[in-house]
């Protein structure tokens, strides 16, 4: 009893929290400045991804817990698993999902708890946000198809071989873990049948993506541009096919214990980004603006192709929230005031599938050691093949 109202608190605690944010007088505040900069980072971070990007997120992430048998996760990205196919299908995971650092951490977290191996879940963990096809197509086109064609390649490679690396480094605590999940699995996944399950995870799926689905660049028509324009439509599809589905072959339990199990995800989630963000905003502002770090210094330290300047980048686009797309912008500006290319490629590697916030919450998923060993393989890798990318592309 005790605990259900401790849950309840922190759910309304939560709710009250996103409306604070999401409601901020940033107008009428009396001061500007890195705090005013905290402020407003967190405002649009609780407009622009919270309700359709993190909400569904959470229901999908609670559906693999409770809907997808263990045996199938570990079957599939075990520690058992045929290596081919588990990394294979984590390595381009991205491709279909197109989610920011933060939309594919209750994912992660996820399959990570029903089973999934360290490895593939890492891997899938990198690729989420790094292997998205519109901003690779919108780099090649905006920024040169040398860096297009790079990050690209860089992208999947990564995936892989940190996955490949976090598996290796932590292969005898990975033999001694203990698959459990967060929550209790009975056989609802057999009952309805694979079709039905996988109609329903389709269903969601599909709105996460229709409903994110990013602005194409000024004159880009084509197919993204079509869909664009019926972004909303395809998503209110989406929700209407969901709720038919949920009608007609889901149980009144079930539904409770989904609902649990999303809320779960969200009690730890919601806080520790919430955290990152404030903070990223102070250190680091938002795009175009100004945190307690002057972005002077960030345009005079990524000139050349040095060791410092493809680290600096690596750290600096590590530790900044990128939104999905917005790194192609700033990174525009960059170059402009004298980024060499080798940096723009470190930030292109490790800012879209990193982020303080992300940091945190991989941190309460994996624990303090394998996120901080998984941070710094993205930082390493990212800076040397800046290195590697500009000795070649001045």
């Amino acid at each position: 009893m005790a605990s259900a109202m401790k849950d309840r608190i922190k759910v309304f605690l939560i709710v009250l929290g996103f409306f604070v944010c999401y409601f901020l007088p940033l107008d009428r505040l009396p001061f500007e400045g890195p705090l005013f900069e905290s402020l407003a980072l967190t405002r649009w971070y609780a407009r622009e991804h919270v309700f359709f990007c993190l909400i569904p997120a959470f229901f999908i992430a609670g559906a693999i817990a409770v809907f997808i048998g263990k045996d199938s996760v570990i079957r599939y990205f075990g520690a058992q698993a045929h290596k081919c196919l588990a990394y294979g299908v984590a390595s381009i995971s991205g491709a279909i999902l197109a989610v920011c650092s933060c939309t594919v951490l209750p994912l992660f977290s996820g399959i990570y708890r029903r089973g999934a191996g360290l490895g593939p879940a890492t891997a899938f963990l990198y690729s989420g946000p790094a292997i998205n096809v519109l901003a690779i197509i919108m780099t090649a086109r905006i920024l040169g198809w040398q860096l297009g064609l790079a990050r690209a390649v860089g992208a999947v490679l990564f995936s892989i071989v940190i996955g490949l690396l976090m598996h290796l480094i932590f292969l005898k605590e990975e033999r001694s873990r203990k698959e459990e999940g967060d929550v209790l699995l009975g056989n609802n996944a057999r009952e309805r049948g694979l079709w039905k399950n996988a109609l329903y995870f389709g269903v969601m799926v599909g709105f996460l993506i229709a409903a994110n689905w990013a602005k194409p660049a000024p004159g880009d028509g084509g197919i993204w541009a079509v869909i664009y324009r019926i972004k909303w439509p395809l998503s209110l599809g989406f929700l209407v096919l969901l709720s038919a589905v949920l009608l007609r072959w889901f149980r009144r339990e079930e539904l409770s214990v989904w609902t649990g199990a999303s809320l779960r995800f969200a009690q730890q989630i919601l806080p520790l980004l919430l955290i990152g963000v404030l903070t990223a905003g102070f250190l680091l502002g938002r795009p175009g603006h100004e945190g307690i770090i002057p972005s002077r210094i960030v345009e005079r330290a990524l000139g050349g192709n040095s060791l410092s300047a493809n680290f600096f980048a690596s750290i600096f686009g590590a530790f900044m929230y990128f939104a999905t797309l917005t790194e192609i912008p700033i990174l525009q500006g960059l170059l402009g005031a004298g980024m060499g290319k080798g940096p723009a490629l470190a930030l292109l590697l490790a800012g879209p599938a990193l982020s303080l916030p992300n940091m945190l919450v991989i941190r309460s998923v994996i624990g303090t050691r394998k996120t901080v060993v998984y941070v710094g393989i993205v930082m390493v890798m990212a800076a040397l093949s800046g290195i590697l990318f500009g000795s070649f592309f001045l």
